[in-house]
Formats: structure tokens, C-alpha cells, sequence
């Protein structure tokens, strides 16, 4: 059997390595914990989970769902978009539902990039920025996210015959992995570049709602025209499984994106729709989050400065993005809280980071923590850092 070039060219899911480290460690008897993957290990909230229990019994011979979203969804989802971000939204015309925010991302592409056209995608990033430009015939063009820009796209540094070249632009802030949270300013930047090379400005909002100062802005505060955004149920309402999402924005774009949906998948199941009519008619659970992510962010962000490493600024995200020591790469830092005393699992930076054009890897001193586990575990995660990580 031979595989395709596409997929024969790939490098393996990061996440997926993983996997097969944590097996090994309880193989070996020591039970990690997993800070690795950004999965969160708390239930869906009970009212989520009732509804869903209701809508199921209430659909069961309803067939197919519309590849759109019912009206009530995409009602539901303009009613909480205007109360959340004061942009009204036309439900028949600027929203339709995606299985997910995963699945929309990787497959947008489809509707706007040709062979060899330009998608500009920051790194460190989600890795469906670049495989889904990649299976849709495009070439990735990374923009590094800096500690010292803020890790913000530097907008002045990308070359004029690139941006010239460029089909969409991908943004994601509050950005994972590093927590870093988007000024007026930056999104301004980001409208007027697009507009000035025609290029479709694509932003990720799956963390929208994981914030610890003031709430996130949309880019749709900022420009309706040629911008389109993504959103999830996954992080707001610890739904990961449930594979619910949403895409908003310029009604051309959302008519292009409705049109690769029709012929990709057959819609969100309308139980799911409903579980998410349901969450998003409720902010306390979000409050109840965004508590105890902030805890959690605090407990192992003081484990590592009580060490002597510079504090993480995670403005938002359920991520830390740690710098590492001096003298020693994210792989092996990384490794060295693999040890049994220790038995912490975090991703180096170094993986989930493309190189740039220069052949940097941005991500390569630093760790990211995604703050999935428990309190109860991530207290003792923090008193294995101060007791037994020697630096």
C-alpha cells in the first residue's frame, strides 16, 4: 500500500507522542499528572449534560440536522454573540454551525486557497492552521510569536511580496499556548494589513471566555468586512466531546464556508445544538471556570518562580507557557519532570512550534501547561516542583 504525498509528508499529531509517554509511565507503575494535552479532566456541567439527556429523546426520529444549524441555534448563538460582544449578527446570513471549531479550521481553507497560494500562520499555534493549508494545496507561511513582541504578530516584519501572496491570515488571541491577550491596537494593525493586501483575516476565539482581567474583544469590534472567526463550546463549557462550534463573520465568506460544509459533513446533531441553546444562556458556570483556572495558573506559576524562573504571563487561555532554564532546551526540560518523584507531563514548546523562514522555532525554550488536571492534583503537582525539581 502506498500512502498519499500529503499524508506521507506529514510529521505525527504532537499530542499523539503524548499518549505513548504517559502509557510508558504507568507501565512503569507511576501515575503522571497530565498537564500535556488540553482536555479538561472536569465533567461537563450537569444543566449541559441534562439537556443534552432531553434533546436526545426529543430528536429521536429527526433525522438529519441542517448543515447550517437550526434557526434556534444560530439565534441563540447571535443573541449571546450581541450580550457578549455588543455585534449583531444576522443568524440566516453570518453564522452557521461547525462539528467543532477543529473541523471548521481545517477545512476553511477549502473554500479560498489554491495550489501554492500563501496562508500566514503564527507559531506557536494550533496545528490545523497549517495541515488544513496544506491538504487545500497551500504553503504556510509562520509568523513567530516573540516574548518580546508580547507574543504578537509583528506585522512590520512580514516581506511585502508574501503578504502580496497571501489568501488568510490566521489569528488566535487569547492566544494558545502562550496566554497572551490581543490590545485595540494589535487588532487594528491586523484589519488595516489585511485590507491592504486583501487578505481574509481568520481568528480563532475558542478561548474567549477563559480570561483573568477584562473580557476579550472580538475582531468584529473592529472590522465586519472580510473577517471571519471561529468559535467552540469546548473550553467555555468543558465540552470537549461534545465537537460543537460556531463560524461568524462577512457574509460572503460564510456563504464560500457553507458551501465546503454541504459537501464535508451533513451538520452539528441537533442534540448537540440544543446542549449548547442551553450553555450559552449561562455565564455562572463560566465564572465557576474561570476561578478555578485562575488557582490552578497560580499554584504552579508560584512551584517555578519559588525555583527562580521568571513568572508565565498567562493573561487568558488555561495555558502556561514557562520558560525553561538557562542552558537547556524544552525537550529536556520537559523530560526532567518526567521523573518519577516529579511524574508531571507538559509539551515542550519545541513541538508544537513550525519553524519560520529563518529557521527559528519560537517555541523552543519553553513548556506549555494546560491547566486540565484538578486542583487536588495540580496542588500536588506544585508540591513536587518545589520539593524535587533540581535546576
Amino acid at each position: 500500500m502506498q500512502l498519499s504525498k500529503r499524508i506521507s509528508a506529514l510529521p505525527p499529531y504532537p499530542f499523539a507522542d503524548l499518549e505513548g509517554i504517559i502509557a510508558e509511565l504507568k507501565k512503569s507503575g507511576v501515575e503522571p499528572i497530565d498537564f500535556g494535552v488540553g482536555d479538561p479532566a472536569d465533567p461537563t456541567p450537569e444543566f449541559i449534560r441534562e439537556a443534552t439527556k432531553e434533546s436526545l429523546d426529543k430528536h429521536a426520529a429527526s433525522g438529519y440536522p441542517s448543515y447550517i444549524g437550526s434557526t434556534d441555534f444560530r439565534e441563540a448563538v447571535s443573541a449571546w454573540f450581541e450580550k457578549r460582544f455588543g455585534v449583531k449578527l444576522d443568524p440566516a446570513t453570518e453564522i452557521t454551525s461547525s462539528i467543532g471549531s477543529k473541523e471548521a479550521i481545517f477545512n476553511f481553507p477549502l473554500a479560498f486557497v489554491d495550489t501554492d497560494d500563501i496562508v500566514l500562520i503564527p507559531t506557536p499555534g494550533y496545528p490545523p492552521y497549517a495541515r488544513g493549508c496544506e491538504f487545500a494545496g497551500g504553503k504556510p507561511y509562520f509568523l513567530p510569536l516573540l516574548e518580546e513582541n508580547n507574543f504578537l504578530i509583528d506585522f512590520a516584519k512580514i516581506p511585502k511580496e508574501v503578504a502580496k501572496k497571501a489568501k488568510i491570515l490566521w489569528i488566535n488571541y487569547p492566544n494558545s499556548p502562550t496566554g497572551a491577550v490581543a490590545s485595540d491596537e494589535f487588532f487594528e494593525q491586523a484589519v488595516q494589513f489585511c485590507e491592504e493586501n486583501e487578505i481574509i483575516l481568520a481568528s480563532d476565539l475558542a478561548y474567549s471566555e477563559i480570561h483573568f482581567g477584562e473580557q476579550p474583544k472580538s475582531v468584529l469590534n473592529f472590522s465586519r468586512k472580510n473577517v471571519v472567526e471561529f468559535h467552540s463550546l469546548s473550553k467555555r463549557s468543558r465540552a470537549t466531546g461534545y465537537r460543537v462550534g460556531w463560524v461568524v463573520g462577512d457574509l460572503e465568506i460564510i456563504d464560500a464556508f457553507k458551501k465546503v460544509k454541504t459537501n464535508i459533513d451533513s451538520g452539528t446533531p441537533n442534540f448537540m445544538q440544543e446542549a449548547t441553546i442551553a450553555a450559552l444562556g449561562d455565564e455562572k458556570h463560566v465564572e465557576d471556570s474561570i476561578a478555578e483556572y485562575r488557582e490552578k495558573r497560580d499554584l504552579i506559576v508560584e512551584a517555578f518562580t519559588s525555583l527562580g524562573l521568571p513568572a508565565a504571563k498567562t493573561e487568558a487561555t488555561f495555558y502556561i507557557w514557562q520558560r525553561v532554564p538557562d542552558g537547556m532546551s524544552s525537550e529536556e526540560f520537559a523530560k526532567k519532570l518526567l521523573a518519577p518523584e516529579i511524574a508531571i507531563v507538559a509539551t515542550p514548546g519545541s513541538w508544537i512550534s513550525d519553524e519560520t523562514a529563518d529557521g527559528l522555532n519560537p517555541g523552543e525554550g519553553f513548556v506549555r501547561f494546560a491547566l486540565v488536571a484538578s486542583v487536588e492534583d495540580t496542588k500536588k503537582a506544585a508540591q513536587r516542583i518545589k520539593e524535587n525539581l533540581k535546576l
